[in-house]
């Protein structure tokens, strides 16, 4: 409606039938950029607004200046379109504007308000264009026929501004939750991970989520040793046989030995040129006081093979000595050490010793593998005393175990103790040896005589030897002849260590007197226990 009450020529002319019902000025300009809402010129007074407008709040009507929509009057239906009074013919000559678009069986939008700057009433609009300000009162635009094409002068719609490359991509939300797995696993784009990380400052659900999948890969990504598993021999074997048994099985009492054998030759697969030629110091107990020799982990594994030597001779395998060699350990270990002076002291190549005592174990176990039951009670002799060949092949496995910690303390590097049933089983070893090695320290005056003398195979006083740990028990020793029977209830004295102090103690690796152990009971007799526990170690 106009100032004076009366229709709008504008409205009447371009209100429905024209417009695109944008809001826009002029007809079918609905691309156009919307115009200043102050005139460049001199204001001109507004119509006067419908009482519904003023006394209604528009949304957005008083935000930002932008002007609110007229709503339709009484005469203006939402069903039913009016009927132009004026300019009808004139717009049925024209034909219809550019870009517009008929609105007849649609809900008419409300008219733009008119604004100060537009020209009297019947006067034709002046298309916006780009150039100077227009006059006051233009003059109006000369009809075109229908046939003419679109107006050359309608601005291009302005093309959006592509985002500057320090500002992060405006993602949905979905789309960043779906890029948080890429985002935890660093495999989004730089775009992407700067729009990622500036959602999840404000997404408390997402931030949650980002956490949870950045801990799941840091457990994908778990620091492991690049050394190879001591244990996955053997482990690997025992699942085989597990569902695969072999032909022909290893005895069970070669298995500690296969298995510490594997252990130490996993120590010494990644080891470099220095640290074969590290100094290793050998130590025992040599029946009155502690004594070592000092040598490389080349002569260690040097030793070692010699040793072994003596079990491969008596099973008819090759002596790496020779025919002529000599019989106990330590005199073969010398004889080897003065024949190899590379081996003991470094010189050599590093690391050849280890491919012969390495061949030479595994024929050790072939061969009893092959051999059958029978062999089990072959006697192997050790110079002063000889030891069944399973028992043999115990002492082999301890002296594997002992001498690995020994290379694993020169060039600082842990080392595990066996399998629990392994290591029952030589501790069980040395507590049998016990009784004998008592009566050889009793014959050479280095312990007591005995107190009371019974006939072979009658209980005896005993001494109650406790072990504790995986590898640890109960063991009954008889304390004045090897003959005589150990039992519970004649037990006089108890010694209580755990498996890591027993260990020590056997190997010669400290004083009797220092061994950390629980005593109770007869004290020369525990004395006397503890001297030969440590006795039973040599070189």
């Amino acid at each position: 409606m106009s100032g004076r009450g009366g229709p709008d020529p504008y409205d009447d002319a371009y209100g429905e039938s024209s417009g695109s019902g944008d809001g826009r000025d002029g007809p079918g300009r609905g691309g156009e950029p919307d115009l200043p809402s102050h005139p460049a010129g001199p204001p001109r007074i507004p119509p006067q607004r419908p009482a519904a407008e003023d006394s209604g709040h528009w949304p957005g009507a008083l935000d930002g200046g932008i002007p609110a929509p007229r709503p339709p009057t009484a005469d203006e239906t939402p069903t039913a379109k009016r009927t132009p009074e004026r300019g009808s013919e004139r717009d049925s000559e024209r034909g219809p504007e550019p870009h517009s678009e008929p609105a007849a069986d649609s809900e008419p939008e409300s008219a733009p308000e008119p604004r100060p700057d537009r020209a009297a009433p019947g006067a034709e609009p002046e298309p916006a264009a780009l150039g100077p300000e227009p006059e006051a009162n233009p003059e109006p635009e000369p009809e075109r026929p229908s046939s003419a094409p679109p107006s050359p002068y309608a601005p291009p719609a302005a093309p959006l501004a592509a985002p500057t490359p320090s500002a992060p991509l405006a993602l949905p939300h979905n789309l960043l939750r779906s890029l948080l797995g890429a985002w935890a696993l660093t495999a989004c784009s730089q775009e992407e991970t700067a729009a990622v990380e500036a959602h999840l400052n404000h997404c408390p659900s997402c931030a949650e989520e980002a956490l949870r999948l950045r801990d799941a890969v840091g457990l994908l990504h778990t620091e492991h040793s690049l050394d190879l598993d001591p244990m996955l021999r053997s482990r690997v074997l025992a699942g085989c046989l597990g569902r695969r048994p072999a032909r022909i099985p290893m005895p069970g009492w070669a298995g500690a030995y296969d298995a510490e054998a594997a252990r130490l030759d996993a120590l010494l697969r990644d080891m470099g040129e220095a640290e074969w030629r590290a100094p290793v110091r050998l130590k025992w107990f040599d029946g009155r006081r502690l004594t070592g020799r000092d040598t490389t982990v080349a002569g260690v594994i040097g030793h070692l093979m010699v040793v072994d030597g003596i079990v491969a001779t008596s099973l008819g395998l090759p002596d790496p000595l020779g025919a002529d060699a000599p019989g106990s350990p330590q005199a073969r270990t010398e004889a080897y050490w003065h024949h190899e002076p590379g081996a003991a002291y470094g010189s050599g190549p590093p690391g050849a010793v280890r491919e012969l005592w390495r061949e030479q174990g595994h024929a050790l176990v072939r061969t009893v593998s092959f051999a059958g039951r029978g062999v089990a009670e072959l006697d192997v002799p050790y110079g002063d005393f000889a030891l069944p060949i399973r028992d043999a092949f115990l002492d082999r496995a301890l002296e594997c175990w002992v001498h690995a910690g020994d290379i694993a303390e020169a060039i600082d590097y842990p080392y595990e103790p066996p399998a629990s049933t392994h290591l029952k089983a030589m501790i069980d070893l040395c507590a049998r040896l016990l009784p004998g090695t008592l009566a050889e320290r009793r014959r050479a005056g280095l312990a007591s005589p005995p107190r009371r003398l019974v006939e072979a195979g009658t209980p005896g006083r005993t001494l109650h030897l406790q072990v504790e740990g995986t590898g640890g028990g109960d063991w009954y020793i008889p304390l004045d002849s090897p003959a005589a029977m150990a039992a519970p209830e004649e037990a006089v004295a108890t010694i209580a260590l755990d498996q890591e102090a027993f260990y020590l103690l056997a190997s010669g690796h400290v004083p009797p007197q220092e061994a950390a152990a629980g005593l109770s009971g007869d004290t020369e007799a525990i004395r006397d226990v503890l001297f030969a526990a440590a006795s039973l170690s040599r070189l």
